[in-house]
């Protein structure tokens, strides 16, 4: 089955030339795309989808989530906003509530929240265990997040149970903890933060998650200056998010790890630095530096951190507003950044139909075909026009989401 969408009045594919094509159109064959080009020079389809001069960009790829939840935390949302400072400890409140819930509840809860991210353009979508904090738990979230969530990461590390000693739960992340999550993950994180995990275990953390061949991910430098950001360059992880402060030698580090980086042959990739803007608001942290970051040749994600606690959103397009709005990025670069960069903060950039691991964030041909339709001529609107809901329609693996 075939399907051609034309009268495309844009096409941004975030492919490796950033091409931006005018009267464009795009041929889905199955949940891969089989052509691009102009409009007039179109092959012929089963079947044709007239976009009526809107844009078309690829999907969202939300590469940092916390999806496995129940509760919420309005009462430290409150607090917050009236002048208290934003801690790790709240996190305990969530494991409460979340540890008490069905299967059936916590499963339908966080399927709700993927079909919210999808109808809003979000078309792959990574999420972490962590609100379960000890062996069995983390292993019912590790195995209710595979069945929703396209990329499941292990975040046993994201804070130290009350009563238990440190040491002794790191001991556990690192051990048990780990071996019961195993069959259902292939990323770990770790919190490498002041109030939740020391230089040093998060050092044993990853070590022991890379031993057990999980790619690495990096929840560094959100509160303050901190070791997150060396120890995941130092461990090769794929991504360190948050990086709200920074250091020289920080930014030095994130940009010498793309040095020897072949976008095409997809080879010496570095670590990718994910901005989390929602969360940053609404903790009241300074936005990250993604100017600063990209300028020094740093690839950029950006995505939602939706958790119940300091991002309690899945609108990718509102992070994207808010990275041109008051991070000082471009339209195309913080589209790129939300699509193109949650990708290659997932290793999902690459793959074709020759490998058969299709690449997500980019309009490409072999790509499977994520894509979002705006109800805009161009996806200048999405900052042009803040907070309006701009999509039209959404294709996921080539399906159009109804």
């Amino acid at each position: 089955m075939t399907t051609l969408i034309t009268n495309l009045g844009e096409l941004m594919t975030q492919d490796h030339e950033h091409r931006v094509l005018r009267d464009a159109a795009v041929v889905v064959e199955g949940e891969r795309i089989a052509w691009i080009g102009a409009a007039s020079d179109a092959p012929a389809a089963d079947e044709s989808v007239d976009a009526g001069g809107r844009a078309l960009l690829p999907g969202w790829v939300d590469s940092h989530t916390h999806l496995i939840f129940a509760g919420d935390r309005t009462a430290e949302f409150e607090a917050r906003m009236a002048g208290e400072d934003y801690s790790a400890g709240g996190i305990a409140v969530t494991t409460g509530a979340t540890r008490s819930t069905s299967d059936y509840d916590l499963t339908r809860l966080a399927m709700g929240r993927v079909v919210e991210a999808v109808s809003q353009g979000t078309t792959y979508v990574e999420t972490k265990t962590g609100y379960g904090l000890d062996m069995e738990q983390e292993a019912r979230s590790a195995r209710i997040a595979a069945g929703v969530a396209d990329e499941v990461t292990y975040l046993g590390a994201h804070l130290v149970p009350a009563g238990m000693d440190a040491d002794d739960y790191t001991a556990l992340v690192c051990g048990p903890m780990l071996d019961a999550v195993r069959p259902y993950v292939a990323w770990a994180d770790v919190f490498c933060e002041r109030g939740a995990f020391s230089e040093a275990q998060s050092r044993r953390v990853l070590q022991a998650c890379r031993d057990a061949g999980l790619g690495l991910r990096v929840h560094g430098n959100q509160l303050g200056h901190g070791p997150g950001v060396q120890l995941a360059v130092e461990f090769g992880a794929a991504s360190v998010d948050h990086v709200n402060y920074l250091a020289g030698e920080d930014t030095d580090a994130l940009a010498s790890s793309w040095s020897g980086w072949d976008p095409v042959a997809g080879t010496g990739r570095g670590t990718v630095a994910t901005c989390l803007p929602a969360c940053d608001l609404s903790t009241r942290q300074p936005l990250a530096p993604a100017r600063q970051l990209l300028d020094a040749g740093v690839p950029v994600a950006l995505a939602s951190n939706c958790n119940p606690g300091t991002s309690n959103t899945s609108s990718m397009a509102f992070c994207v507003t808010t990275a041109v709005l008051q991070m000082h990025l471009s339209v195309h670069e913080a589209v790129r950044a939300a699509t193109y960069g949650g990708a290659l903060a997932l290793g999902r950039e690459s793959g074709n139909d020759v490998d058969g691991e299709r690449a997500v964030g980019s309009i490409a041909v072999g790509h499977r075909a994520d894509l979002h339709l705006l109800n805009a001529p161009s996806a200048t609107h999405l900052a042009y026009r803040p907070g309006m809901p701009l999509t039209h329609a959404v294709w996921r693996a080539g399906v159009r989401v109804r």
